[in-house]
């Protein structure tokens, strides 16, 4: 047997297929489908694996689904894509622009899906591979907490002894593939206060409650208390999204909303996180005499890359060619795959999709285009995984 089986798989596949590849995300890019909505993207994926003599299951709420093949014993990868899409109107004007109002892959998920099913196609080309594979398409991953909760109930981590993803990345240029051992992304959770009062008129506001000032307590003070009582080299940072009360100049209203997202880079700091908020906006509105519900949202950890699954995804991109491996740093964003590396082991890449030219448009922005060329780029790392399983 090759001591690349899979490598070569995917350089043959590719060959005669890259067109293809490229008609597939483009399907999927004017057919998006939101969270827990992606029925015709999951049918879509299971044709194509069955068409290659795969069986695809689809997970029990309708959406996502699994696909097993390779060597029934020893030792089985899992490969995860997720496949939903955004609540937003695009405005790239490319000729294959989502037919959705409303709705656009401003993420990449796209891709990612296309990615892993070009990779699924070639592996099952292969004579032989060395591990056995599992195919993870993932539903709901832009809901909080995300939809790989879902997926772990479902028992698609059962056997499975490593789990890998690619994320696209804008601020790196097509060609380019980077990774790093540790946390790749942040913990990101939700916060969501109201506030109420009696309200009152604004030359009194001795006798009520004043809203507008304890929302502007609240967004100015919250965020410095966290820095009090955070470790700064934790990269904790609270931004405030929303906030809405009252009406009229001279009136002090009798509710108020606030909301925002907090993250941080420590795990460790993650689990504190909510008792911490709880405590600092308690006692930031007790002097103003200002009623209040918390509403707190875990969302999704670090995702922190395994060392082992890290030099081997890191092998698998050099093997791409000379020039592919770059440098990378932990984001801000999150990402629910991390909740595949609470089970087991398992790394995340950053997959160049910049042109090299033009602006460096960010994730979900309605603007945000990718350059096609990182498919296949894609593709060839997803199925070099593989080989490197095999190896010491």
């Amino acid at each position: 047997m090759s001591s690349a089986p899979a490598s070569h798989a995917a350089e043959a596949w590719l060959a005669v297929n890259a067109d293809e590849l490229v008609a597939w995300r483009r399907h999927l890019h004017r057919h998006p489908e939101l969270s827990r909505q992606e029925f015709a993207t999951t049918q879509f994926i299971a044709e194509r694996l069955a068409g290659a003599g795969l069986n695809p299951k689809v997970l029990p709420s309708g959406t996502g689904l699994v696909c097993d093949f390779g060597p029934e014993e020893g030792p089985r990868i899992a490969l995860r894509a997720d496949i939903d899409a955004l609540p937003m109107t695009e405005q790239t004007g490319a000729p294959y622009s989502s037919l959705v109002p409303g709705v656009t892959h401003a993420c990449g998920h796209d891709a990612h899906t296309a990615i892993l099913l070009g990779a699924a196609l070639a592996l099952a080309a292969a004579p032989e591979l060395p591990v056995g594979v599992r195919l993870v398409f993932q539903a709901a991953e832009e809901l909080m907490p995300g939809g790989a909760i879902d997926a772990i109930a479902a028992g698609v981590l059962t056997g499975v002894g490593r789990i890998f993803a690619l994320h696209c990345d804008p601020r790196l240029q097509v060609g380019r593939v980077a990774t790093v051992p540790g946390p790749i992304t942040s913990a990101a959770d939700t916060i969501e206060i109201t506030v109420g009062g009696p309200g009152g008129h604004t030359s009194r506001p001795h006798l009520t409650a004043d809203l507008v000032y304890g929302l502007g307590t609240l967004i100015t003070g919250l965020p410095a208390v966290l820095s009090r009582r955070i470790d700064p080299r934790n990269s904790t940072v609270l931004v405030w999204g929303a906030v809405n009360s009252g009406a009229a100049a001279n009136a002090i209203p009798q509710a108020g909303r606030l909301a925002g997202t907090v993250r941080t880079a420590s795990r460790d700091t993650w689990m504190a996180m909510q008792g911490i908020v709880e405590d600092a906006v308690a006692h930031l509105l007790a002097p103003l005499n200002i009623q209040h519900t918390l509403y707190y949202h875990r969302g999704v950890p670090p995702v922190v890359n395994e060392a082992v699954s890290t030099r081997m995804l890191t092998r698998a991109i050099e093997r791409v060619g000379p020039h592919v491996l770059a440098e990378t740093r932990q984001s801000g964003g999150g990402e629910d795959f991390s909740w595949y590396l609470e089970q087991v082991p398992g790394a995340m890449a950053r997959l160049g999709v910049w042109p090299g030219s033009g602006p460096q448009l960010d994730l979900h922005q309605p603007t945000f285009d990718l350059d096609e060329r990182a498919l296949a780029i894609g593709v060839k790392v997803m199925a070099g995984i593989i080989d490197q399983a095999a190896l010491p």
